[in-house]
């Protein structure tokens, strides 16, 4: 075991003391504190200690990343603080006072909406093909659609609609669900409350303005007082306050409830209650405030002031993804489909994922003869165009701040066109570039040229910055010219290596460690591991659950959790197999591990399985992440993904 001790003691000192720890715990790759006090920690000192390779608060948790020796580390730790480690789930308990209320507010809201934007997306898709089918005449069809030319596709658009409304009308039992899940109730309770919003024997939620009008709403009579039958199909806010209900009274019951009588007692108690207080209390609030917000958003995007609007929310909705604050708008969407069968809101995210995207191709183009920026840039800026931001604004547009900037305008600009327009999405969807196929028909060729501004402004601002030198640091401004001509110099005199060094030199094969794409790591949704504080390497989107080994070598470890695996290459290469995104707070629930420590593997040994529908209804990611731990002690790493998508098949050379 390597000797931690020295730096643990310092880490403990670091942190503010033992007084300053209110509880530890650690995961594959980090320690996790929760500080009584986050501003006594001392992050330049705890940066430069040796075993650190970085840090970052998360959740209100205090993160320190150590490597796969971690575990070493915490044990050391441990006996020179005289702390005993807690479990994560006390450490994020813990972590929750270093967050305000607003804060958990929307951490809560983002792990409710996490296991339902695959459906949004499906959802969308499915409406936009629709569009595409009906709304569409074409000259060689006579000036007719499909759905009117044609029986098949006006059967298959037909058929398209059963899907739609159960993503979209039954979207109540998914929100209830995920509530209950969320607040460690009973799920199927969740589901059963959902289906009491949305019942056939209620009046649609979407025909509620017209019976309302005309004095049309059934009732339930009781006689001595009357119930409206109104169903909450689509609703947001009245399926939110329900499951919230459901899942505090189930809570509140099981404590006060002896455990001989919890079955038979506590569904009841919690669930009936509940099914009341949504169909006279909850339901008819929550659609009122569900109305008013999406009324005012709309106002916003409809308004004369509507370029306004958009312009703001282009520049700042980037802002709002490093504050987490982004999150929010998944519910304020779902509430403009359920009012006005559209969202404007969206169309202007997936401009802002191109306008980041943009920035740091500009990036790119301008280092494009600096490999190890390239390593970076490349991914990020890919990754942003499909949807995803982070890596493109944590690893790039953050650090220089002038992307950022560049990029905030283009989106402005972009959001501008489209508000202004009335460019409408059907649904949530993909990201970025393939945000087209959910726009709605009408406003695709408004929504193609704010994609061309999305394109093009933020590229030409972010050279335009950096040449100019605004928002530039000092020096960084001429990089670019001093590595193309270091790349010149360096092409006009060829170097070859002594022949001692050539025969020393040696390759690693590396492997892909599961079925599905391989991707570069800097796009991992995860700075610990997109911004490489691990390590090099790569990373897979698994197709299945199975995972294999990428060398041939040793077992050296399997974290307690199972989502973690250490392997020694026959060459001294250790390796981390990280399997999903911030899955040690599953406690190894969807991981089976195939391989005892010490085992001998060759590249396609099976090394453990993973249930990714489990790991994602937990709102985690399932990317499995491949990091070279000491790949700073190799000559290079050579990777090449193009056409790899089995396990086993080679990504790589690790060059020794």
């Amino acid at each position: 075991m390597a000797d931690f001790k020295e730096d643990a003691a310092a880490l403990l000192e670091a942190i503010g003391g033992q007084e300053n720890v209110a509880a530890v715990t650690h995961c594959a790759t980090r320690m996790r504190f929760a500080l009584e006090d986050p501003g006594k920690a001392d992050v330049d000192r705890i940066e430069s200690l040796p075993s650190v390779k970085g840090t970052f608060t998360q959740a209100g948790q205090f993160q320190v990343i150590i490597g796969n020796k971690v575990s070493d580390f915490y044990q050391e730790f441990e006996a020179v603080s005289g702390l005993e480690g807690t479990s994560k789930d006390q450490v994020k308990a813990q972590a929750k006072g270093n967050q305000s209320a607003f804060q958990r507010g929307l951490a809560f809201m983002a792990e409710v909406f996490a296991p339902i934007i695959p459906a949004f997306i499906v959802g969308g898709l499915i409406l936009g093909f629709r569009n595409l089918l009906s709304g569409i005449p074409l000259d060689m069809l006579g000036g007719q659609t499909l759905v009117e030319a044609s029986t098949f596709w006006a059967g298959l658009n037909d058929f398209l609609w059963l899907p739609s409304e159960a993503i979209f009308h039954f979207l109540p039992v998914g929100i209830t669900w995920s509530v209950v899940k969320k607040m460690g109730g009973t799920q199927i309770l969740g589901i059963i409350l959902g289906i009491t919003l949305v019942s056939g024997q209620l009046l649609n939620a979407y025909d509620a303005p017209a019976a309302i009008l005309n004095g049309e709403v059934p009732i339930w009579d009781f006689g001595f007082f009357t119930l409206d039958k109104i169903g909450y199909q689509g609703q947001v806010l009245p399926a939110l306050f329900a499951g919230l209900t459901l899942g505090y009274l189930e809570r509140f019951f099981r404590k006060h409830v002896p455990e001989y009588l919890s079955m038979i007692l506590v569904p009841f108690l919690a669930l009936f209650p509940s099914i009341i207080l949504a169909h006279t209390v909850l339901g008819p609030v929550g659609w009122r405030i569900g109305t008013w917000i999406g009324s005012i958003v709309y106002a916003g995007l409809t308004s004369s002031l509507s370029w306004l609007f958009g312009a703001v929310f282009g520049a700042l909705y980037a802002p709002l993804v490093v504050t987490g604050l982004h999150h929010m708008s998944n519910a304020v969407d779902a509430q403009l489909i359920a009012d006005y069968q559209g969202t404007g809101l969206w169309p202007m995210i997936a401009l802002s994922n191109i306008a980041q995207g943009s920035a740091v191709l500009a990036v790119w183009w301008m280092t494009r003869h600096d490999e190890e920026e390239s390593q970076v840039t490349i991914p990020a800026a890919i990754s942003a165009y499909l949807g995803v931001t982070e890596p493109a604004l944590f690893g790039i547009n953050l650090k220089y701040m002038y992307p950022l900037v560049a990029g905030m305008i283009g989106s402005a600009l972009a959001g501008l066109l489209s508000t202004a327009t009335k460019v409408t999405a059907n649904s949530i969807g993909i990201g970025g570039l393939p945000g087209f196929l959910v726009i709605q028909v009408p406003s695709m060729p408004w929504f193609f040229l704010a994609m061309l501004v999305a394109l093009v402004v933020p590229f030409l601002l972010t050279i335009l910055f950096r040449k100019t030198g605004f928002l530039v640091k000092d020096g960084q401004g001429q990089k670019e010219t001093t590595e193309h001509q270091e790349a010149t110099d360096q092409e006009a005199e060829p170097r070859t290596a002594p022949a001692s060094a050539q025969a020393e030199t040696s390759k690693e094969t590396l492997a892909s460690v599961a079925n599905g794409k391989v991707k570069a790591i800097t796009a991992v949704d995860d700075e610990v591991f997109s911004q490489k504080m691990m390590g090099d390497g790569f990373a897979v989107e698994p197709a299945d659950g199975r995972v294999v080994s990428p060398v041939a070598g040793k077992v050296t470890s399997v974290f307690p959790t199972k989502h973690a695996i250490g392997l020694e290459s026959d060459a001294g290469v250790e390796i981390l197999i990280h399997m999903g995104l911030d899955t040690v707070d599953l406690e190894g629930g969807p991981f089976t591990i195939k391989v005892p420590t010490g085992q001998a593997v060759d590249i396609g040994t099976e090394l453990a399985e993973m249930d990714l529908e489990a790991i994602r209804e937990a709102g985690k990611g399932t990317d499995i992440v491949v990091v070279f731990t000491e790949a700073d002690q190799y000559e290079s790493l050579d990777f090449d993904f193009d056409q790899v998508d089995q396990a086993g098949q080679r990504v790589g050379y690790l060059i020794k």
